[in-house]
């Protein structure tokens, strides 16, 4: 028997003690007034995979919350003077879950989240002052290869050019050497997403480095680092489109998710009227 069982079992003859209660089938672990705890409740929230010690562990912190919670609840629940302000504001609460969780269903079956290329590239087109970068965004390459690497005077000459002679040669060097090798000469990368693998601070606090510094190269005690920025964007300006393709996706959806609810309200309240079930007094 392990650990839990024993647990769960021994309280379990504690709460057959008590006065006979109809549990629906369930087994009563701990009982205080008119609630009680059940082992199959218990046994659905203990994680999956969790075993011995700290399965046991986590029973008893589960159980002995529940009881600190349902003591409280009980003294609270005897101790509010306005109940029926608590009990509207359950049903208030109630009706707008109901309310949104339909609606989210609706939205769903209807709509989805597909949203086409050409929308998004229309939106961008047309709302162009609002996306605007945070930070530098660059083009380039970056390699990371260890001290004792051969051939790194050419290396010194690949990075440094963008002709395809020396982008193949320096992917085939880096199939056999690097520890990090990665081409973005077709997508932009925030500076910050670079800073964390150079040992350079001055990407932290001068914003404008990479656009002055095309080619850098640097070198711990394990490492050599490589740098090639073939373009730069500027802090505030425009956006590139796959940097904000998934903001206005979002802006889309919602744009999409609130028309149609609308129209459904309006179409609802429409054929209430025609059918006569809206009377205004």
């Amino acid at each position: 028997m392990t650990k839990l069982s024993i647990v769960v079992a021994g309280l379990i003859t504690l709460a057959g003690c008590s006065q006979a209660v109809d549990h629906n089938g369930k087994t009563p672990l701990v009982g205080i007034g008119k609630d009680f705890l059940y082992k199959e409740d218990l046994e659905a929230v203990i994680p999956v995979g969790l075993r011995g010690e700290d399965s046991t562990s986590f029973a008893k912190k589960y159980i002995h919350n529940w009881v600190e919670e349902t003591l409280l609840f009980q003294k609270a629940e005897g101790n509010i003077p306005n109940s029926r302000k608590i009990d509207e504001q359950v049903a208030s609460y109630r009706k707008a879950l109901i309310m949104h969780t339909y609606q989210e269903e609706l939205v769903n079956q209807q709509l989805g989240t597909e949203i086409t290329e050409e929308e998004i590239e229309k939106y961008y087109q047309q709302n162009v002052g609002m996306f605007r970068a945070d930070q530098p965004y660059v083009q380039g390459l970056f390699l990371k290869v260890p001290v004792n690497t051969p051939q790194l005077n050419r290396v010194r000459l690949w990075y440094k050019s963008s002709s395809a002679d020396a982008i193949d040669k320096l992917e085939k060097f880096s199939i056999g050497h690097a520890v990090s090798y990665d081409y973005f000469y077709d997508a932009w990368k925030p500076v910050t997403e670079l800073s964390v693998k150079l040992p350079l601070k001055q990407l932290d606090t001068d914003l404008e480095y990479l656009d002055r510094n095309r080619n850098i190269e640097l070198k711990d005690s394990a490492f050599c680092y490589f740098l090639h920025v073939e373009k730069f964007l500027p802090q505030g300006q425009q956006l590139p489109l796959e940097y904000a393709k998934g903001e206005i996706k979002e802006i889309l959806i919602n744009l999409k998710r609130v028309a149609f609810i609308n129209r459904m309200k309006n179409d609802l309240y429409q054929d209430a009227l025609e059918n006569n079930d809206v009377i205004y007094y």
